[in-house]
């Protein structure tokens, strides 16, 4: 069993994180796979899984080259509602006009990963767009 905890009442889908770093960063089911020594669907049935022993969770973040607490802490509908709260056009401008320094730690890093997968996303709509048009 895993050796951390998560925040009470709210559980983190630590397979769903997995699936989530592994396509922000470009790398196929099948590749992890191969690393992993585990067949294609295992990883598919491992990225099902709410929670993931952390010898193996330790073996994919140094595969996926990020923090295990990234896998065991990200939270997308809670990244989503801090970057919804936090940001709006006003806080950059009062942040420049008063020389505001930005201080940065492992949620600015998580809130970077989850910009660059949703433009990813963006990018493969944009994709997909083009090749229906030209059909």
């Amino acid at each position: 069993m895993t050796t951390h905890t998560a925040m009470p009442n709210h559980k983190v889908h630590e397979g769903r994180n997995i699936k989530r770093f592994r396509e922000m960063l470009g790398i196929k089911q099948d590749a992890l796979a191969f690393d992993l020594n585990m067949s294609q669907q295992a990883v598919s049935l491992l990225e099902q899984k709410e929670t993931i022993d952390t010898p193996l969770l330790q073996k994919i973040s140094t595969l996926l080259k990020i923090p295990v607490e990234a896998i065991q802490n990200f939270d997308e509908e809670q990244a989503v509602n801090i970057i919804a709260n936090t940001f709006n056009e006003k806080s950059f401008e009062n942040a420049f006009a008063n020389n505001c320094t930005f201080n940065f730690n492992p949620l600015d890093k998580m809130v970077e990963l989850y910009e660059r997968m949703l433009q990813q996303q963006r990018e493969m709509i944009d994709e997909l767009k083009k090749l229906v048009e030209r059909k």
